[in-house]
């Protein structure tokens, strides 16, 4: 009998085989990755794979779409798309999102003559994601959303296929997705974010672990049974190494830990005093 994975796995073989040729816009999450892998399996290799690197790219995911590159042979090109040259991008609006696939998508076009593909799947669809937006102007297709693919069904794959690590893998949006809207957007203070997300990472191995920068303070959001088992004087260790930490990089906020909240750092434009969940990071 045919397990549920591998008719998934074949749902989506078979969107490849119709679009033929492509070039698949890898991040270095699980859902990006494991589409590439399976793309580059399925079509034989008539596949490129693009890779952006900027600051709001945590050089561990670069690291990792490399190591993949060499294991599975991938035809890999590392790119700057330029969303840093974008002031509509550093501004940091609640629709940067649009601005950044915007220029990665450009970026991909104009190096290819192949279909672009992404890494949405319909989890994807019910969220407020402006660059989906983006990627209907550059004629950008998602397999895993034409085969009716979601985001648990794509770690399942990942798992039968055997990349155990992807499978696994946190959900770690860009690191922009960290900074309230509104706040320009600093190499910088990306770096900060991602050094102060590795620390608590390595301290306290949460399940899910965000740096948020706020106009009113530093929020170092937990799952609640990390948070929960975080007593008072590992909290008061972290809180001052942050606190130096931030202070080193010019960023004077005051400290504090909270409940992990989907797309805390987003605010919605209609409201720009409350935050809404519907921008997940």
């Amino acid at each position: 009998m045919t397990s549920p994975t591998d008719a998934t796995l074949r749902a989506l073989q078979a969107v490849l085989d119709a679009i033929g040729p492509a070039a698949v816009a890898v991040s270095g999450g699980v859902d990006s990755m494991t589409l590439a892998v399976v793309a580059h399996r399925r079509l034989n290799g008539a596949t490129r794979m693009f890779h952006a690197v900027s600051p709001a790219v945590p050089g561990q995911a670069t690291a990792r779409v490399r190591d993949y590159a060499a294991r599975e042979g991938w035809r890999l090109q590392v790119i700057d798309a330029g969303e840093f040259d974008d002031p509509s991008y550093r501004k940091n609006p609640a629709n940067r999102c649009f601005y950044c696939k915007t220029n990665l998508y450009g970026t991909v076009a104009a190096r290819t003559e192949a279909t672009v593909l992404s890494g949405t799947n319909i989890d994807d669809l019910g969220d407020y994601r402006p660059g989906l937006e983006a990627a209907r102007a550059h004629r950008v297709r998602h397999p895993f959303v034409e085969a009716n693919i979601d985001k648990a069904a794509v770690r399942a794959m990942a798992a039968r296929l055997g990349l155990d690590d992807l499978a696994e893998l946190p959900a770690a949006p860009c690191l922009s997705s960290r900074i309230e809207t509104g706040i320009r957007i600093e190499a910088d203070m990306l770096a900060l974010v991602n050094d102060i997300e590795l620390l608590v990472r390595e301290a306290l191995a949460p399940d899910t672990v965000r740096c948020r920068v706020r106009r009113g303070g530093i929020v170092i959001e937990l799952d609640a049974a990390c948070l929960d088992r975080l007593d008072a004087a590992a909290r008061d260790g972290l809180r001052a190494t942050i606190d130096a930490m931030a202070r080193r990089a010019g960023l004077e906020r005051p400290v504090a830990f909270a409940p992990y909240r989907m797309g805390s750092a987003f605010l919605r434009p209609a409201d720009e005093s409350a935050p809404s969940e519907a921008a997940p990071a």
